[in-house]
């Protein structure tokens, strides 16, 4: 039997994943078919005979035609296919000279041509003005060469399906941090990068304490200046208002976690936040469908726990499948072994279990769910350890120090946000809310695909109030909560992601990150008329919760108009060159608002 596809699904896979050749272009069940061949036949390497990888093959091709489980897009793009490419996930360290920025700029490329995002930290670049011994002139700064590589990515096609994506990275002790926060506020720019704050324990605390921190100059070690911690997290949070960059990586709270420190320290995360890696390190991903997992309004642990098992084991496979763009990745890649199992489908599993999102009951469900995904995805590492070996650096990690049984993989969990191949399986995304009950999804160079829950299709064609005036007043609104046709139960149970509060949009990553080895990406998404100020306590809860990242988006933010000084602009007589706040001479024009890069201060906060 085929696979059951909804229209958007057919779509994506059509213009993005499926195989052409000789005129012919492969089905959705010949494309899992070519993947589970091609991932299974790895088990060569360990001994497994022609029979034994046949059944591995059709058990992971069912796996992904029911849609129970997927692995991420570059595997289901590549494998089998020449390129070969298997890995969303890399980080390329970036070091402080010349030569050692444009290598790091040529590793991206060969990256991002192979279908991979890439994560840089250009916490190592010395600041702008800095002298430069080797040429006699001064520094020009990280911020400088992030519009390279911007450049670089936009003139990159990933694979042929899809252009690059970053994650550039400073830490908020560095001398530019002022600069690097605001640049996004020019919506001009950084148009291929997301941004995110590297936040030590020490800022958080200053923040919170309302006291100044130093800034450091990585060549030297020295104390530069000092800036007012409370200050720069407000710049922060009105940044994130305005354009939804930069996010927080709380840094010391990832290496805490880092299980491999002996090889390195932890500086830099893939695109979307959820996978923090060591420099050359790759990490293959994928996602099992939570909603294919509830029957008569429970869920199916064990068809859940063999799930995972299978899962992970397709996910190993990988690392050993893989044809690395760089023998440098592949050398750290395969020294740890990391994978990151996740889940897709949470709000449509939370529907069917008639919780909505916003109930505390949410809460009770996400921790059992993520609680027992690190407990059945560390079973099946230490099972495939048993038969395959542990990870090469296990005997050093921080597994070992404890004295666990070995592992295969230094990491199992991550929750991703499974654009794409949500889409695919037909589910919520991540572990994200509803986006809205029927709307018009737009992907794929501007296509628009129509979309209707069909949790609430079924309900609401049960009570014989579904149709085109109903749906039309929900494609408005997004919602159904304050539709008078719509009866309160359901109201209450569709929850979408405009309806949550923020504080239980933080409350489930916390939940989630509390049991997953790497991080959770999750967009903490605020209504329009949300402040600056609700940023930073969103910030701050993240940061209180454990969570080891976050990231906001205000409605409509990235199309706002440009902000001006307003009134406040004529009170002063027009506007002025000096900071109102500290007098200073470097204000930046950002485009959508005016930051002051000597004490943080901006025009819109």
């Amino acid at each position: 039997m085929a696979t059951e596809l909804s229209p958007s699904a057919r779509t994506v896979l059509a213009r993005r994943y499926l195989r052409a050749a000789g005129g012919q272009v492969e089905t959705a069940d010949q494309m899992f078919d070519r993947v589970a061949a091609a991932v299974a036949g790895a088990e060569a390497a360990f001994g497994a005979t022609p029979e034994q990888i046949a059944i591995t093959a059709a058990r992971f091709a069912a796996r992904m035609r029911s849609l129970q489980f997927l692995p991420n897009s570059p595997t289901l793009m590549n494998a089998g296919r020449p390129l070969g490419q298997l890995a969303a996930c890399f980080v390329v360290p970036v070091g402080d000279s010349s030569h050692e920025i444009f290598a790091a700029l040529g590793w991206a490329a060969e990256i991002q041509k192979s279908g991979g995002g890439t994560g840089f930290a250009f916490s190592r670049l010395r600041p702008a003005g800095d002298p430069v011994e080797s040429t006699g002139g001064v520094a020009s700064g990280p911020v400088s060469f992030m519009h390279v590589f911007d450049s670089a990515t936009e003139a990159i096609k990933q694979g042929g399906t899809r252009r690059g994506a970053n994650m550039g990275i400073l830490r908020v002790d560095h001398p530019d941090i002022l600069d690097f926060i605001s640049v996004k506020l020019d919506p001009a720019r950084m148009r291929n990068f997301n941004l995110s704050v590297a936040a030590t324990d020490r800022f958080m605390a200053a923040a919170a304490a309302g006291e100044r921190f130093p800034l450091v100059n990585p060549r030297t070690g020295e104390h530069v200046r000092e800036l007012e911690a409370s200050a720069v997290l407000d710049l922060i949070a009105t940044a994130a208002w305005t354009s939804g960059d930069p996010g927080m990586v709380f840094i010391d709270r990832v290496e805490a976690t880092n299980p491999t420190p002996g090889l390195g320290r932890i500086e830099a995360t893939n695109p979307c936040g959820e996978q923090p890696l060591l420099p050359f390190e790759a990490c293959t991903l994928g996602s099992v469908d939570l909603g294919r997992f509830v029957h008569g309004g429970a869920i199916d642990w064990d068809g859940l726990r063999d799930c995972i098992h299978d899962a992970v084991r397709f996910l190993d496979d990988v690392v050993e499948a893989n044809q690395y763009p760089l023998p440098a990745i592949a050398a750290a890649t395969r020294a740890t072994r990391k994978i990151g199992l996740g889940v897709m489908g949470l709000a449509d599993l939370l529907v069917e279990l008639g919780v909505p999102y916003d109930d505390p009951r949410a809460l009770e469900v996400g921790e059992q769910i993520a609680a027992f995904f690190e407990q059945e995805s560390v079973a099946a590492s230490v099972a495939l350890a048993a038969e395959r070996g542990p990870f090469p650096a296990f005997a050093s990690s921080r597994w070992a120090a404890a004295g666990h049984a070995p592992l295969r993989n230094a990491t199992t969990t991550t929750v991703a946000p499974t654009g794409t191949i949500s889409i695919i399986a037909g589910c919520s995304s991540g572990i994200e809310p509803l986006y809205a009950v029927a709307y018009e999804r737009n992907v794929l160079e501007g296509e628009v695909l129509p979309e209707l829950h069909p949790g609430f299709a079924r309900r609401a064609e049960a009570l014989g109030i579904l149709d085109e005036p109903l749906l039309a007043a929900i494609r408005r609104r997004g919602g159904v909560r304050g539709l008078g046709r719509v009866p309160e139960d359901l109201q209450r149970l569709f929850a979408t992601a405009h309806d949550v509060p923020v504080e239980q949009h933080v409350r489930m990553q916390a939940v989630f990150q509390r049991h997953v080895h790497a991080a959770v990406s999750k967009t903490i998404n605020l209504p329009h008329d949300a402040t600056p100020a609700d940023i930073r306590r969103a910030y701050e809860l993240a940061y209180a919760l454990g969570c080891k990242g976050i990231t906001v988006y205000r409605d409509g933010s990235r199309a706002s108009q440009v902000l001006s000084f307003g009134e406040g602009a004529e009170r002063r007589g027009g506007e002025t060159e000096e900071c109102p706040a500290c007098g200073g001479k470097e204000l930046r024009d950002a485009g959508r608002c005016k930051v002051c890069l000597s004490c943080a201060w901006s025009a819109c906060g």
